[in-house]
């Protein structure tokens, strides 16, 4: 009678839906559905925008809006996640892609389509062999450092199409320069209009909804309406285009975009093609996941839910893959949507069904109404979107805390501007590991000593403590491994060549969870070398995983000391000698 149990787990941890599922109701649904129409009327300008910052086709940035939130509603943990294209991501699109084909062609749409089936790929791999914790190795701030310059590189990316001129370049360098030379192209019916929409948008951000809520109307209201403003600019510069032929004058818009449901396509699998983009894929994958779980886990936090990151994974590949399929391209869990989301009332991930309704009706009957639409309403929405997104306080306050940390966002924000996203973005993966093996190859490590009157042991440096000449205490607070293995065995060897008449070096392990072979080979020399200079070697406060491993070796047989129980046994063990075989027989038995 178990196995029905045991199936519907196992079933409801691959798919979650089939968890909220059991409790949904009217009242969830109705929250649902407000949350869809909120989201829909922000999604809506959003995805043509990201579509163009990809350089790709605008509807594609709808496609990629309708079969990917249906996919993380059915495998996705994240009750309030809103999964889409993003600006980050679009902006490495286009960069992975545009070395492979021509902005506007058949084979760059075909390319990013591929780029979104290889980012699935990768993600359900990293999420069947439940591999999310390798996310843990990139460095928060150096990731900060990468979204903010990246944020700068995009806003900067867009003046073209607010200037109304011709510019290109994959780093700053690179798009100012090019900006500067055709500055002289301006159109300036399009820098109107860019500018315009700019600032309203940025009036609309922080000033609309007080109006609103000033002239009376309620709170629910007032915000829909005020996530409605990127509409808003999107129908009026419309409608202005096309009541005054501004196109006839020199304004960029966006053209024909087809109607009707999104086209079943499929990816590439040219092998010369997936080498070029795997390292891509890659990188879009790793940041995604790190940008959407972060998010994820902010907002499940405030309602005290959970979100599972491996399944996180499987979810987002599924996205992708669902992107691919339906002539879209990378996606991942947005910041702002998904705040949106969660503030609009979303109860379930069914909120992004919901939505998936609303983009497909827009992608039915609205899309001739997009002919005339500006570019530079597009490119307004994205500046003002990611302008968020930066944060150069994240220089100054890595270099109060943290100058190693500092010289790694510093280098990601250096070089990410300077020399374009995909090195920037590799650099940020290199220096967040490199970053955490330089940390831990140095252990904090910490001669303590008995504070009186208790049985706690602290650093001799920090408090007023009590030692003995004879034995010296070292509390190493990092795991043992090979990177730091060289380490620990010069800090002894460096504390024991004194003319103290040392007798005993005590390993207190209490913060060791791990200790491996190359750490084990060192211990094993400290003994031997402390051994010859007539010094016994002894542990404490060993977990019991660590110990379960170290039986396994001749180590414990070869050590010249014991192995204590606490560390305050094996101070009064080793000061006393007549009850040293008492207490060792004793934390001998408890070991066991």
């Amino acid at each position: 009678m178990r196995l029905p149990s045991l199936t519907r787990a196992s079933l409801e941890r691959h798919l979650p839906i089939l968890e909220w599922s059991k409790t949904y109701d009217k009242d969830t649904l109705t929250s649902d559905v407000v949350a869809a129409v909120i989201v829909t009327i922000m999604l809506i300008p959003q995805s043509l925008a990201y579509a163009l910052l990809a350089g790709l086709p605008a509807e594609m940035g709808l496609y990629a809006s309708i079969l990917p939130l249906v996919a993380y509603a059915i495998f996705g943990t994240s009750r309030a996640l809103a999964v889409g294209p993003v600006a980050v991501v679009s902006l490495m699109t286009a960069a992975a892609v545009g070395n492979l084909a021509l902005q506007g062609t058949a084979e760059y749409a075909a390319a990013a389509i591929t780029l979104a089936f290889i980012s699935g790929v990768i993600l359900l791999v990293l999420g069947i062999f439940r591999l999310g914790f390798l996310a843990n190795f990139l460095s928060h701030p150096v990731i900060a450092g990468f979204i903010t310059a990246s944020g700068v590189l995009i806003a900067t990316s867009q003046l073209k199409h607010i200037f109304g001129i011709d510019a290109h370049g994959h780093n700053l360098v690179e798009i100012v320069t090019s900006l500067f030379e055709n500055q002289h192209l301006t159109n300036p019916i399009t820098l109107f209009i860019g500018l315009t929409t700019t600032a309203f948008l940025f009036w609309v951000r922080k000033g609309l909804k007080p109006l609103l809520l000033g002239f009376g109307l309620k709170p629910r209201l007032a915000d829909i309406l005020a996530k409605a403003g990127p509409v808003a600019a999107v129908v009026v510069t419309t409608l202005v285009t096309w009541i005054f032929g501004l196109a006839g004058h020199g304004v960029k818009i966006v053209g024909e975009v087809p109607m009707g449901l999104p086209p079943l396509t499929l990816p590439s699998f040219d092998g010369e093609i997936w080498s070029s983009l795997f390292v891509s894929a890659l990188l879009i994958s790793i940041i995604g996941f790190v940008e959407s779980v972060s998010v994820a886990q902010t907002l499940a936090a405030k309602k005290r839910q959970r979100i599972t990151p491996d399944q996180e994974l499987v979810g987002l590949g599924a996205s992708n893959i669902a992107a691919a399929v339906s002539g879209g391209y990378p996606v991942t869990g947005g910041f702002a949507r998904s705040v949106v989301n969660f503030d609009a009332g979303a109860e379930t991930p069914a909120a992004g069904a919901f939505t998936a309704v609303g983009i497909l009706f827009a992608a039915l009957l609205l899309t001739p109404l997009l002919f005339f639409l500006p570019k530079a309403t597009l490119a307004a929405t994205i500046i003002v979107a990611v302008l968020s997104l930066v944060d150069f306080s994240i220089l100054s306050r890595t270099w109060k805390y943290s100058k190693v940390d500092f010289a790694a966002v510093a280098a990601t924000i250096f070089l990410t501007l300077g020399f374009g996203v995909e090195i920037g973005v590799s650099t940020g993966v290199a220096l967040s590991v490199l970053l955490f093996l330089y940390k831990t190859s140095r252990p904090h490590v910490a001669e303590v000593g008995l504070v009186p009157g208790t049985q706690h042991f602290r650093n001799i440096l920090r408090h007023d403590v009590q030692t003995n000449p004879n034995v010296v205490t070292l509390r190493i607070d990092e795991s043992l491994y090979f990177a730091n293995a060289r380490f620990l065995e010069d800090y002894v060897y460096d504390r024991v060549a004194c003319d103290e008449p040392i007798k005993h070096v005590v390993l207190q392990c209490s913060a060791v969870n791990e200790i491996d072979m190359s750490a084990l080979e060192s211990l094993e020399a400290i003994n031997h070398r402390l051994h010859d200079a007539g010094i016994k070697l002894h542990m404490s406060e060993v977990k019991g995983p660590v110990m379960d491993r170290l039986k396994r070796s001749h180590f414990l047989e070869e050590m010249t000391g014991e192995v204590f129980l606490s560390q305050y046994d094996a101070l009064v063990a080793l000061t006393r000698p007549d009850l040293a075989g008492d207490i060792a027989h004793e934390d001998k038995n408890a070991a066991e």
